[in-house]
């Protein structure tokens, strides 16, 4: 008895799987998107009847990791299988309720009403045509007409048979383009018929047991890694004596195939699909490598200083924003949940979503280093800035209502401040030079001694006082036959390991300072020193 049940529940369920598939369009409600991947979350509705069936759920996206799929039923349905495809074919007909198939087939609907319509109207002319021809053997002798008569006879049949000819003519042209678009229609319903069953978005193809029939609601997520956010800062400050305000932004792109309408966003600095497992520790064997020289870098972020293209894309945004995004800050990563639903198109195109604005009270300090670069740069130094969850990114610099161009923002650091570069400023005028008078080369018997002299000048051309970090250096040398010594420092302040001149200024308005430094390098006169 178990084995006829046992069979007969196998009968039946490839008769249900047999039956015509129930498709259904999938809806966006919220998104969360992490620096390398978005999770989508979905809802389909659809009226199931009682038994065993395929549901086609359309509008999925285009790539999705099949391991990351879940989908929330009602209690009465059980989900036996789930497939994702991008190539679903169906042996039965397409889904006719897709509005683009629809669109198709009423205007062929139209065009061959038309056709029938010009078929009729063309058979009755050439019935018209066909009856003036059996008159048209007309004698004036047996139809007692007059040659008058006969002559006005002629002339209308002449006329008449004419213009039903012309007729006939403008509808077989007529009948010719209605043909050809008519063509053109089947031909593009077979484009549509193939654009649902194999089109740009994804699939999933679940096999279900339903055991009450009625409407029902069918919640999917996933994730797919054709979508991505990164950080970015516009920071604005008046003059450096007021505060900076930062708005917190976020850049997302996202290729997925589904457009995202109205939806609720979350914003995570979370990796999925990271390896959890537990790292484990080999031996660590040193090796000789190669010593390469190292060249000098500064200290410091440069922003690059470009031309305002549009300042209307900068435009200050309402400070309201920040009533809407709320951050939470978790264990490994930072979340954004914004409140305001978001259209985010799948175009592969940069969308800027508003976060937060943010007072940053900051400590303004200039900083210049004219051995590698003549320009000063302004610097805003940020106290406790963890407390304000920021990320890496780029910011743009608006100072004093310009536009100045673009810096990194780097929490990633562990220093007290957060350095933030502001660009620029050629108010602040520094010069490098040469002293040739106070430089040159001696030659004491096996030695070649040469002597470095520079000045270094320092103009503050604004209206306000300033204080500026400057910063040169001296050559070091890890070679005992080369014999190097700082001559003038000119009260810097100095690190002997690195060779680092510092010193701290204060320079009044349009005030000048001079600072000299000079250092000898004494070595073998038959050896040469190539970056001397």
């Amino acid at each position: 008895m178990k084995k006829f049940i046992t069979v007969l529940l196998l009968i039946f369920s490839s008769f249900a799987f047999a039956q015509k598939p129930v498709f259904t369009t999938a809806k966006v409600n919220a998104v969360t998107v992490y620096f390398n991947a978005a999770e989508i979350s979905q809802t389909a509705n659809l009226s199931l009847p009682a038994g065993t069936h395929e549901i086609v759920i359309k509008n999925i996206a285009n790539y999705l990791n099949e391991n990351t799929v879940q989908i929330g039923a009602p209690s009465s349905i059980t989900v036996l299988s789930s497939q994702f495809t991008n190539d679903y074919i169906s042996e039965y007909d397409i889904d006719e309720g897709s509005p683009a198939i629809k669109k198709v087939r009423d205007s062929i609907t139209i065009v061959q009403k038309e056709l029938n319509q010009l078929n009729n109207t063309r058979s009755a002319e050439m019935k018209t045509i066909e009856m003036l021809d059996k008159n048209q053997q007309v004698s004036g002798v047996n139809s007692g007409l007059n040659v008058s008569e006969l002559m006005k006879m002629v002339e209308y049949y002449k006329a008449k048979r004419t213009e039903i000819s012309n007729s006939v003519d403008v509808l077989n042209e007529k009948e010719r383009k209605l043909n050809a678009l008519l063509t053109k229609l089947n031909s593009k319903l077979e484009i549509n018929s193939s654009k649902e069953e194999k089109n740009a978005t994804g699939k999933l193809v679940l096999q279900v047991m339903n055991q009450t029939a009625g409407a029902v609601t069918l919640d999917v997520s996933y994730l797919t890694n054709n979508a991505r956010w990164s950080p970015f800062y516009d920071l604005r400050a008046d003059n450096v004596t007021s505060p900076i305000n930062m708005m917190y932004k976020a850049q997302i792109v996202q290729n997925t195939g589904v457009d995202w309408k109205k939806v609720k966003l979350t914003l995570s600095s979370g990796i999925p699909n990271q390896n959890n497992q537990a790292p484990v520790i080999n031996p660590w064997f040193l090796a000789y490598q190669p010593v390469y020289a190292a060249v000098p870098q500064a200290n410091y972020d440069r922003a690059e200083t470009v031309k305002i293209r549009n300042k209307s894309s900068l435009a200050k945004e309402s400070s309201s924003i920040s009533n809407y995004t709320t951050i939470n800050e978790n264990q490994l990563n930072i979340s954004f949940d914004i409140d305001i639903p978001y259209d985010i198109l799948s175009n592969g195109k940069v969308h800027s979503v508003s976060l937060k604005e943010i007072k940053l009270p900051a400590t303004y300090k200039y900083y210049a280093a004219p051995k590698l670069d003549k320009e000063s740069f302004l610097l805003a130094e940020i106290s406790d800035y963890s407390k304000y969850n920021l990320l890496r990114g780029e910011a743009n610099i608006i100072f004093e209502g310009m536009y100045v161009g673009k810096t990194i923002i780097n929490p990633g650091q562990t220093s007290d401040t957060l350095n933030l570069s502001m660009g620029r400023d050629k108010k602040v005028v520094i010069t490098r030079e040469k002293i040739a008078d106070k430089s040159g080369t001696k030659f004491l018997s096996a030695k070649k001694e040469q002597t470095f002299t520079y000045d270094i000048t320092i103009r503050n051309n604004k209206k306000e006082a300033i204080a500026l970090k400057l910063e040169d250096q001296y050559p070091l040398s890890t070679d005992k036959d080369i014999e190097i010594e700082l001559k003038q420092k000119d009260g810097a302040k100095v690190n002997s390991e690195k060779g680092l001149l510092s010193w701290e200024l204060n320079l009044k308005p349009n005030e000048t300072k001079k600072i000299r430094i000079s250092y000898t390098v004494k070595y073998p006169k038959d050896k040469i020193i190539e970056n001397l």
